[in-house]
């Protein structure tokens, strides 16, 4: 399939979505509805379309017509048209995964089926006079040739829409005849009872065949029309995903309703979006952001300075964003809503016009495997304020790896022998490879990293530690009045290989057991203070090296979050870095930054997600150092492009040293040469 090679949705965008309720359609005034929408900064709207409703007068058998349209006009056409009038693109929102019990009862072959052979039914308790709601089946003739088909030749032959967007695409788990026959034919045996139990690709690749489908027949019938597809942070493949789609969007909802000890990791939308980025030649993903604290509270907003703070991160790390709202806005009670979005919409475009077809300065890539290792690598570099991207294993080419001079390996990433290579070129070419926890006996891994034999692991330890070794410890820097730093967990006991290996860091066995730890202090002396079992060893080889950990730095991240492995995170990026390292900023946990190259200018985004969350209020912070080494440029002008404020710099050597006085929640400094 030949994609579009220009479309409107290359460039930035500030896209709202109005989720509208069906007995409030009587409300909707067209030219006022675009005229707010251009009020609050859209340069797009996602408006409902069909599927679960139509909201035009649909002909095709299946596809129930909103009964709350007005009967004197389109409303979908003077929409689309209003929209256009203010320069404003009109994207479809197209939903197929749902329909009602009528439908169902007329043709039941068309829905999911439980093992039982039930159908799934949504929302049975639900107040008010509804009509039930069934899920549909993903390899059903709904959502293919016998409706979701003609609805696309149905709005594309009479509609001038800018866009398709499919909501709900996933898949349901179904044991309908459709789908037992799909399974027996492409893997042989019968669909298991478990799902758990399902082919790892099944449910992926039942998504694949329906968007294929769709996509397909929207290049025929209208080429120049984008659509518009999800990918996942953690469930997907996003080169599947792209070859069934033009464009890519993202949903990190900040679902605070599932309670404190539930909330989102902070740096959720940011992570999302570097994915989305990691696809070269590819338009800036999309980030849809939903207004709301939770479904169930999805008439009122998120706390302003919470919901700041995560739109804040679709912007700055790459993503153009998309803005979710339940009703319009003479439906939104929640005013504090629009403020937010008009605000915040105001902000990107001081900025989007720098950001396009900006590139990324990460000098690290994190090898990006879905789990919990990565997880508490990224929270690890974000709250040490060190700009990195992700990547997946098919994307790490020797070619793509020549801009990073560090690249780190979670634990539990399964290394291949072609991959290996590639790393093995990348360490002799001048990178740095950063492993943790088991690694593979492969010999030419370990000679990478430094180590020989055999490895074999420990128990899990408790009350044990870290210690420094050496003086002019560079994994110590910054807790040179601590000898001893807190571990636990597994160690793989290994030996360095040669003089070029240095063990930075050694275990000290725990003391106690956990039951006598507290007491008696009398009894708390360590019995052995100091071992020769690593837990780092750094590495030279070629014209770069390795950092490894015989342990899980980052689960010790994700389960404690104490200063110091946030200190050793930072000081094991420094010693990879050395004397290359572009930039460093005045640590403060919370803060978030990236770095952007367009036309020759760098952009600086800051991100500013101190205290404690939910936010409750966005605390400023003071005085952020910013130090960037110039690489032989010469300064011409540093502004900050959302406030608009003045801002002292100077350069010391070959580095621009600047001091931001205050952030509130965004800025992004854009730095211009001679």
């Amino acid at each position: 399939m030949v994609k579009n090679i220009i479309n409107w949705l290359d460039k930035p965008q500030r896209i709202i979505q109005t989720n509208l309720q069906i007995k409030d359609t009587h409300l909707i005034n067209p030219r006022k509805l675009a005229s707010q929408m251009k009020e609050m900064g859209a340069t797009a709207l996602v408006f409902n379309v069909g599927g679960i409703y139509a909201w035009y007068p649909s002909k095709i058998d299946g596809h129930k017509v909103n009964e709350y349209l007005p009967q004197d006009f389109d409303l979908l056409k003077e929409v689309i048209e209003a929209c256009h009038e203010q320069d404003i693109r009109f994207v479809a929102r197209l939903d197929f995964s749902k329909k009602d019990d009528v439908v169902y009862l007329r043709k039941p072959n068309w829905f999911v089926r439980q093992p039982t052979g039930l159908p799934e039914i949504i929302g049975a308790e639900r107040p008010g006079n509804w009509s039930l709601l069934m899920s549909t089946c993903l390899n059903s003739g709904y959502r293919n040739e016998d409706v979701a088909i003609p609805v696309l030749e149905e709005v594309l032959s009479n509609y001038d829409v800018d866009g398709i967007f499919f909501n709900a695409p996933h898949y349901v788990p179904c044991y309908c005849e459709i789908c037992k026959d799909k399974y027996r034919n492409r893997y042989g045996v019968e669909i298991p009872l478990d799902r758990n139990l399902f082919a790892v690709d099944w449910p992926s690749s039942c998504i694949r065949d329906n968007m294929e489908k769709m996509y397909k027949y929207i290049k025929r019938k209208s080429p120049e029309v984008p659509m518009i597809l999800y990918y996942n942070l953690y469930k997907d493949n996003l080169y599947a995903r792209m070859e069934t789609t033009d464009i890519l969007c993202t949903e990190p909802q900040n679902i605070l309703s599932e309670g404190h000890h539930r909330i989102p990791e902070f740096w959720k939308p940011a992570l999302s979006i570097k994915l989305g980025r990691s696809i070269p030649d590819n338009p800036p993903p999309l980030g849809i952001v939903h207004s709301s604290p939770g479904m169930e509270w999805r008439h009122t907003g998120l706390p302003p300075a919470e919901y700041r703070f995560w739109l804040a991160q679709i912007t700055s790390h790459g993503g153009s964003i998309w803005h979710s709202l339940t009703g319009i806005p003479d439906t939104i009670t929640d005013k504090r809503i629009i403020e937010t979005v008009t605000e915040f919409n105001r902000s990107v475009s001081k900025v989007e016009m720098y950001m396009d077809k900006a590139q990324t300065l990460a000098q690290v890539a994190l090898m990006w495997t879905a789990d919990a290792a990565a997880e508490g690598w990224a929270d690890g570099l974000i709250n040490c304020q060190i700009p990195f991207d992700v990547l997946l294993q098919e994307q790490a080419t020797s070619e793509r790896l020549t801009r990073y001079k560090a690249l780190i390996l979670p634990e539990g990433m399964k290394v291949t022998d072609d991959f290996t290579a590639i790393l093995s070129k990348f360490v002799e070419e001048g990178g740095h490879l950063i492993s943790e926890g088991g690694v593979s006996e492969q010999p030419e891994l370990r000679k990478l990293l430094g180590i020989v034999g055999r490895s074999s692991v420990s128990e899990y330890l408790t009350a044990a530690y870290l210690r420094f070794e050496g003086a002019n410890n560079p994994l110590q820097v910054g807790m040179e009045d601590t000898e001893l730093i807190p571990h636990r967990g597994k160690v793989h006991y290994t030996r360095p290989s040669n003089v070029k290996s240095s063990v930075l860091a050694t275990l000290v066995p725990p003391f106690s057991p956990l039951e006598s730890v507290g007491a008696p202090p009398e009894r708390a002396s360590l019995p052995v203070s100091h071992t020769d079992i690593p837990l780092c060893i750094h590495h030279g080889s070629g014209l770069g090296g390795s950092v490894y950990l015989t342990f899980s730095l980052s689960a010790l991240i994700n389960e404690y979050k104490l200063g110091e492995h946030y200190g050793l995170v930072s000081n094991i990026i420094n010693i990879a870095l050395g004397e290359d390292k572009m930039v460093e900023v005045t640590n403060y946990h919370g803060l978030q930054m990236s770095m952007f190259e367009q036309s020759g200018q760098w952009l600086v985004h800051l991100v500013n997600g101190v205290g404690r969350r939910p936010l409750a209020t966005n605390i400023p912070l003071h005085n952020i150092e910013i130090k960037i080494a110039l690489r032989g440029r010469k300064i011409a002008d540093v502004r900050p492009l959302i406030s608009g404020e003045s801002i002292a710099y100077e350069v010391k050597g070959n580095h621009l040293v600047l001091r931001l006085p205050k952030l509130d929640i965004w800025e992004c400094l854009l730095i211009e040469f001679q």
